[in-house]
């Protein structure tokens, strides 16, 4: 022993690896650190710990001197052995994966130039500085690995110095990043991305990240400069790897844990809060997709009206998949759709449209995005006309929002009130009146015209309303045809080829306008017997009950002798009306008919 104390002190550091291995020096302290336990030498240990050697001086006058605990070193019993490692002189390889571990571990033992020179702090600095925040991706994973040692990290400035590396390489890389560049000019930049959506190499990685360091570090990007449209595409890639596993077995019953709801709800909040505010920055799609989540995690208000606006703003752009949100309320019978929602986002776009607020983008066709609008919520409407748990209240609510003039023809809804009635068959004669209402006659075509005539869903009103149409249309063509200019005569060369096809179609429409004329009047004929015949079995309805109640009366069998006459009713007279009408017989001057005649359509 007298030889050994003489030895240096560096000589003795050498030996200690082999004192553990070879137990020729018994271990004289034991160390637990949560449910691991290690059987050390103090010597090596009080040399660089300054930590350990405050334990064991308060401990002198303990019985169990030998045994030291320690419960919240960040990184657990694996920090703990790489330190004793160090403190033994076994070597072990420092990286990306370790470095934010030891550095917290050697902060927290207290193992700095105080207690040994080169101790285990400055080895970790130095790696930090030189390595680990040189190179995007490894900054990105000291900062993953930094998350769960809190609040040693923070402490140490290892989270912040590891997002400000980030914030800095991502704009030297990305091309969004131009501070010199105007506002001005972000929208039409933002619509050509649109089209094409860069996504940047890093953004993957970024995708690794706990929600709160993900916000720190785009917040530290667009304090440098970063445009934050171009945050659209790394928003996406973390929402659609985050999100993932949202599903419900149906009504009443989620497939997801409460704590996990929790954190994907504080996932999505954040998300929205940090979606760029310009126009066309996110597709539709995507916001769909953030909006149903949203309905399905029952987020804030502030948060579903927040993605409402948005996609009401982008309207045109969306298609019909976009608009089917699933109907997410646990509890009652509800529709299968989601139809407040997607009338709220409805609403939000008429008051941009009629506000003005969309009149600052110069080039936008108003007129055909209103048009886009019209179709796509025409087929909404065919869409969701098929449930039968979609009330009459919400179908005309959400069908009288849509703009007259969004509507070019009313095939689509006609398609629509179609498919709703046939999906409700008990409906009465008033409410199928309503929703018939709901088109305009004059706008559809000749094919959706020949359906409804012979479509027995539809009221009686309805289906003379749509032939009288029909046979105005067809007197105005007739009408402009023959009071439109000849045409000049061709060259003599050319008259041989030119004329005779001009006068074989002109003859050809004619007799086709002729037919459908006289099909029309067949239809009106019809629908006027159908009218006969329900007023004749109405009338032997009223004189049997009439017999029955007065069977001695004379009045009662003069009456079953000569029936009273029939009332005019209202649809009487409209085929009256109608059967006067004849499209090739026109009366000069009078090519509309009377005002009377229309109010008794209408």
């Amino acid at each position: 022993m007298s030889a050994k104390k003489k030895d240096p002190l560096s000589s003795a550091m050498k030996r200690t690896s082999e004192w553990i291995s070879s137990q020729e020096v018994s271990s004289d302290v034991n160390v637990h650190v949560g449910e691991a336990s290690f059987s050390l030498h103090k010597f090596p240990l009080l040399s660089k710990c300054g930590l350990i050697k405050k334990l064991v001086s308060e401990s002198k006058n303990d019985s169990n001197a030998s045994v030291i605990k320690i419960q919240d070193i960040p990184g657990g019993s694996e920090a703990f052995e790489l330190a004793a490692k160090f403190c033994y002189g076994i070597n072990f390889d420092m990286s990306t994966e370790n470095i934010a571990m030891l550095r917290c571990a050697a902060e927290y033992l207290e193992m700095t130039e105080e207690h040994s020179v080169e101790n285990l702090v400055v080895r970790a600095e130095a790696y930090l500085n030189e390595v680990a925040l040189k190179s995007l991706s490894s900054a990105i994973t000291v900062l993953h690995k930094s998350e769960e040692l809190s609040p040693v990290a923070e402490r140490v400035k290892l989270v912040s110095r590891c997002i400000d590396a980030i914030a800095y390489m991502t704009c030297q890389e990305s091309q969004f990043c131009s501070p010199t560049s105007n506002n001005s000019n972000n929208e039409v930049v933002v619509q050509h991305q649109s089209k094409q959506p860069v996504v940047d190499w890093w953004a993957e990685d970024l995708t690794v990240l706990r929600i709160d360091s993900f916000q720190r570090v785009l917040i530290a990007m667009m304090a440098r400069g970063f445009k934050q449209y171009g945050l659209g595409p790394v928003l996406m890639l973390y929402a659609q790897k985050s999100l993932r596993g949202l599903e419900s077995f149906g009504k009443g019953t989620k497939k997801i844990e409460p704590k996990q709801e929790h954190e994907k709800r504080v996932i999505l909040e954040t998300i929205v809060s940090l979606l760029p505010r310009e126009k066309n920055a996110m597709s539709v799609s995507f916001l769909s997709m953030l909006l149903r989540a949203a309905l399905y995690l029952e987020t804030t208000v502030a948060c579903r009206l927040d993605l409402e606006k948005r996609m009401g703003l982008q309207l045109p752009q969306a298609l019909l998949d976009d608009l089917l949100i699933p109907s997410y309320s646990f509890t009652g019978e509800h529709s299968l759709f989601d139809t407040d929602t997607v009338q709220r986002i409805l609403m939000n776009y008429l008051e941009f449209e009629f506000e003005g607020v969309r009149l600052s983008n110069n080039g936008v066709d108003l007129a055909g995005d209103m048009e886009r609008v019209g179709k796509l919520m025409g087929n909404y409407l065919a869409e969701i006309a098929s449930d039968r748990n979609v009330s009459l209240q919400k179908f005309i609510g959400l069908a009288e929002l849509i703009p007259e003039q969004s509507r070019v023809t009313e095939d689509g809804m006609y398609r629509a009130v179609d498919i709703y009635l046939k999906a409700h068959p008990n409906m009465s004669d008033v409410e199928r009146k309503k929703v018939c209402s709901l088109m305009d006659c004059q706008k559809l075509s000749r094919e959706a015209c020949a359906h409804a005539a012979q479509n027995d869903r539809l009221p009686v009103q309805t289906i003379v309303q749509v032939l009288y149409y029909e046979q105005q249309r067809l007197r105005g063509e007739v009408t402009n045809d023959s009071e439109s200019p000849a045409p000049p005569p061709p060259p003599p060369a050319a008259a041989a080829t030119v004329l005779p096809p001009k006068l074989s179609s002109y003859n050809d429409e004619l007799s086709k306008l002729k037919r459908e004329n006289q099909d029309l009047k067949l239809e009106i004929l019809k629908m006027k017997m159908k009218l006969k015949e329900f007023e004749k079995e109405s009338e032997k309805k009223s004189s049997t009950a009439t017999m029955s109640s007065n069977h001695s009366s004379p009045i009662s069998t003069a009456s079953m002798d000569k029936p009273p006459l029939p009332r005019k009713s209202f649809m009487n007279s409209v085929s009256k009306k109608l059967g006067k009408l004849n499209p090739f017989g026109i009366t000069p001057g009078r090519t509309k008919p009377p005002k009377d005649r229309r109010h008794s359509i209408s």
